[in-house]
């Protein structure tokens, strides 16, 4: 991810939201006024609810378009604008909803997972303990040969793959295979 990809996640975050909050209250908006007897007002409820989704999602295409990526987005513009002009603002409503509420709930689904894959990642250790010479001595992870000879601490994320040599051992090897529970190692397993 580039580092302006990175500034403008909260901003596309929170415009994401504002689209499904506008489509969410131009598709109720229009049904109230719909079940009150006032189709005449519905529709154009229905399409103030469309209108910004459509346009965003046309600056999206627009963007990917520029890019050379081709993606289904295009359908979903199609859908709002061809439900628009023949005077089907609620089935282009509808559209609109559910095109803003996926595009939210990916938002929602890459945040946590970028925030998941942070909170791994700051867990896996820069350095090692090696025993070497009858001393413990701290060193990179760039520097472990095979055969070298490592002290894992109680609490300590296992830096690296290996043999235990001890009678046994408890490790977390959540940065060396993601999971997320401690597992019990007998002596000479890897």
């Amino acid at each position: 991810m580039e580092a302006g990809e990175m500034q403008m996640t909260p901003v596309r975050d929170r415009l994401n939201i504002a689209l499904l909050g506008l489509a969410l209250l131009g598709l109720v908006g229009g049904l109230g006024l719909w079940l009150a007897g006032q189709p005449a007002l519905a529709g154009p409820v229905w399409a103030a609810g469309v209108v910004p989704v459509l346009a965003a999602l046309c600056v999206e295409i627009l963007r990917s378009l520029w890019k050379g990526e081709v993606g289904l987005d295009i359908v979903a513009a199609l859908s709002m604008s061809a439900a628009l002009l023949v005077g089907e603002t609620l089935a282009a409503a509808v559209v609109a909803l559910m095109y803003s509420g996926g595009t939210f709930l990916e938002s929602f689904a890459q945040g946590r997972a970028r925030r998941e894959m942070s909170d791994l990642l700051s867990r896996v250790p820069r350095t090692a303990t090696r025993h070497r010479n009858g001393a413990l001595e701290e060193v990179a992870l760039d520097v472990l040969a095979p055969g070298d000879l490592l002290l894992i601490r109680q609490g300590d994320v296992a830096p690296v793959d290996g043999t235990v040599e001890s009678a046994g051992a408890m490790l977390d090897q959540s940065a060396l295979t993601g999971e997320s529970m401690p597992m019990q190692f007998a002596q000479g397993r890897r």
